[in-house]
């Protein structure tokens, strides 16, 4: 069969493209060249995806891996707002990183800041993956198990652990003396998401244009 004995319907041809599917595969699916799914997709009005787009859908066959909460209890309504502080005060903003990544010494900040992306959009755990950076005067094996036991997570979550030197004689010893721990909640669909609710929340209240 081919595209030209009978037509793609608007239906086949959305579906298959919402799908993920390039032109390319479609074309193999029905015997035609790329140019001619083109000619449809233009005739059907149906938009195009960037590579961005392309490449998130690809990596996502099924959708969103999240689900945002809509209604909101009091008590999520709270976490709503402390993660999105968390964020904007500890994460980072970087634009090449396509996660939601929060570095910090607080096992409690870190639990907090998971429990906001798995409470109020529904991020499942696999979709999370975590660091550490310790220094030099504690064993790499002890700042995993202190981590691991204080996220109820495996210690091989964690990976390679990253070791730098003692900086001085500060009192990093008893605020840090099990390192840093880096939470990524990665997806660049909801990094996006959370940034527009960050950025709309600074034009609301600090009336920045």
């Amino acid at each position: 069969m081919t595209i030209d004995s009978k037509l793609i319907t608007y239906n086949d041809l959305e579906r298959l493209y919402n799908s993920g599917k390039s032109m390319f595969e479609i074309s193999q699916i029905y015997g035609c060249s790329p140019n001619k799914v083109v000619y449809w997709m233009r005739k059907y009005n149906i938009s195009r995806r960037s590579r961005s787009d392309s490449a998130y859908v690809k990596q996502n066959p099924l959708g969103d891996p999240f689900k945002i909460k809509t209604r909101l209890a009091k008590a999520d309504a709270f976490l709503y707002g402390l993660g999105l502080g968390i964020f904007w005060g500890e994460g980072s903003k970087s634009p090449q990183i396509s996660s939601l990544r929060v570095a910090n010494t607080d096992p409690d900040l870190i639990r907090t800041f998971r429990d906001f992306l798995v409470t109020i959009y529904g991020l499942s755990e696999k979709r999370f993956s975590y660091s550490i950076v310790c220094f030099n005067d504690i064993g790499p094996d002890v700042a995993r198990a202190y981590w691991a036991s204080q996220l109820k997570i495996l210690p091989e979550r964690f990976g390679k652990i990253t070791t730098i030197p003692v900086q001085g004689k500060g009192t990093y010893r008893k605020k840090s003396q099990y390192g840093v721990c880096t939470i990524q909640g990665n997806n660049v669909k909801l990094q996006k998401l959370v940034f527009e609710q960050i950025d709309k929340i600074r034009r609301k209240y600090m009336k920045v244009a």
